[in-house]
């Protein structure tokens, strides 16, 4: 008997508690970033074990070598299956620590603790910036017009898109925000139209990997928002109000992220490591400047520190901003960042959830091989 009142008012206590506290702060990741972040940690699973079998194989790729083989090509290279790394750099970690590291973000947020948006590289903050929607346009249309008049292209369909860069990536595996030093990464993106099952390859740690399709992609990957062909890119509407209505019909909704803050990033994606058609760049730039929250942000930097004109959106919900760096020159792209606007429990206001710095872009006739020059 008194073991059943004991439980009872542990019961009653547990009740009074519950009743007492505020309601758990949901929290998901949105269906494009989980898929991101787990395709990025299969990646990193599969990169280490294709250099385990690399190391293993070194007799073999030698003798390959000595008789005139090509890596990727032969037997005696490891074959191991590189999942496709979406063109935006972001954080190796397992689904379940960024499911945390978010819930974590959401509720501090939810709490009001921590401050304004970050000033990374001297970018202004939200509020700073109210009321710039006409200046945010008239750089966007200068960039626009500097994107129309670059000559990028074509790209053919037997071609790759090569693209040198300098990536950071922040690790949660700890359960706290962890920056890794830069590290330079290459890319060659295959062109071919249809599903393809071998998307290109990816030199990074002194691996070069096969991109294979996305998970889930049995008869191979098609061009679209995440494999971006020249080809699909061209025949995307050039009118900036189409555009953005194409791209906001073709990015995923969910409740844990801004919408707009979704489209905002898939753009930068296309900017970041593509060849452009000119037309399409300038449509894009234009059609960036109607998403609602676009901001300039001056004087931004990118993962090489260098600085430029900024353009950015912060995501209240997730407390993260992200920014787009071009030359002050030519207006060029030149990188893009994206960092903690608050304190948190994961990290501290203004710290690098990732960043890029893009070196060189160029169209190779051989996946693998580097542009000359």
């Amino acid at each position: 008997m008194t073991a059943t009142t004991g439980t009872d008012n542990g019961r009653d206590d547990r009740a009074e508690l519950a009743r007492l506290l505020p309601p758990a702060t949901g929290f998901a990741l949105p269906p494009g970033r989980h898929e991101h972040h787990r395709e990025r940690l299969m990646n990193q699973i599969d990169h280490d074990t294709a250099a385990a079998a690399a190391r293993d194989r070194a007799p073999d790729r030698a003798s390959t070598r000595a008789q005139g083989g090509t890596p990727g090509r032969t037997s005696g290279w490891p074959q191991a299956p590189a999942r496709p790394r979406l063109l935006r750099p972001s954080f190796l970690a397992p689904v379940a620590a960024l499911a945390l590291a978010g819930a974590l973000v959401a509720g501090y947020s939810a709490q009001g603790g921590g401050e304004g948006p970050a000033r990374a590289g001297g970018g202004a903050s939200a509020p700073e910036r109210a009321g710039d929607a006409q200046p945010v346009a008239l750089v966007l249309g200068r960039i626009s017009d500097a994107a129309a008049k670059s000559g990028a292209g074509p790209v053919g369909d037997d071609q790759f898109v090569y693209v040198r860069s300098q990536v950071q990536a922040g690790d949660l595996t700890s359960g706290k925000l962890v920056t890794g030093p830069p590290t330079e990464r290459e890319i060659w993106y295959a062109q071919q139209p249809g599903p393809q099952k071998k998307l290109g390859f990816i030199r990074q740690d002194g691996e070069t990997l096969p991109i294979n399709a996305e998970l889930g992609d049995a008869e191979g990957t098609r061009e679209g928002l995440h494999r971006p062909t020249y080809r699909w890119l061209a025949a995307l509407p050039t009118d900036p109000r189409q555009l953005l209505d194409h791209l906001t019909a073709l990015t995923p909704k969910d409740e844990g992220q801004e919408h707009a803050q979704a489209v905002f990033e898939n753009i930068g994606h296309l900017i970041g490591e593509t060849v452009l058609p000119p037309e399409t760049a300038a449509a894009l730039y234009r059609a960036a400047a109607l998403i609602p929250g676009v901001t300039e942000a001056p004087d931004a930097v990118d993962a090489l520190g260098r600085h430029g004109v900024g353009i950015a959106r912060e995501d209240t919900r997730h407390a993260t901003r992200s920014e787009w760096v071009f030359d002050p020159e030519g207006l060029a792209f030149l990188g893009s960042r994206t960092f903690l606007t608050k304190d948190t429990e994961i990290g501290g206001k203004g710290a690098l959830l990732d960043a890029e710095a893009v070196l060189k872009r160029s169209v190779v006739d051989e996946g693998g091989v580097r542009p000359q020059g």
